[in-house]
């Protein structure tokens, strides 16, 4: 009974929905090998239709991890995991890059191979990774960051809801 005689109702409502588990952020080494290769292939597969990122050479999955292992390796550089419920969900790099000695910086960072899994887009992973890059920036006294994304599309939605802004063009001439 309530508080006023009456009896009280029954309410039927659906289960409780679990939030999703929290996205978290680590450095990736050496021994994420594996799963750094397959999600920056998964990238480059995604741009299969592109004119120059969708040329991916036949044998890729065998050349790529002896140069991912030199970048996740290197001083100058850091590859963040995202991770959501101990899976690896996404990945962004980050290098600390020299620009031209006529030119402010003097140093940046260039963002590359930045990659959410499909059913874990808009969900917050890519916003988590960025805020640990810029971080990471701060952290080694870098006052830029530069990316290339593919013109259109959700990639470049999510860069200019960031912050970035069109700054210049890749032009590309075939000569065969």
């Amino acid at each position: 009974m309530t508080p006023d005689g009456a009896a009280p109702l029954s309410v039927h409502s659906p289960p409780a929905m679990q939030a999703p588990a929290r996205v978290t952020v680590r450095e990736g080494h050496l021994a994420d090998l594996a799963t750094v290769a397959e999600l920056r292939l998964a990238l480059l597969r995604e741009a299969s239709d592109h004119p120059v990122y969708g040329r991916l050479r036949p044998d890729a999955a065998e050349r790529a991890p002896e140069m991912f292992a030199i970048q996740l390796a290197s001083a100058n550089e850091v590859t963040f995991l995202a991770e959501r419920a101990g899976r690896v969900i996404g990945i962004l790099r980050c290098v600390e890059t020299h620009g031209s000695p006529l030119l402010h910086p003097p140093r940046y960072c260039y963002v590359s191979s930045v990659y959410v899994r499909p059913e874990h887009r808009r969900s917050g992973a890519l916003r988590v990774l960025f805020a640990r890059a810029r971080a990471w920036c701060r952290g080694r006294g870098l006052h830029e960051m530069r990316l290339h994304n593919i013109p259109g599309g959700i990639a470049a939605a999510a860069w200019d809801a960031l912050g970035f802004e069109i700054v210049e063009q890749v032009r590309l001439l075939r000569l065969d």
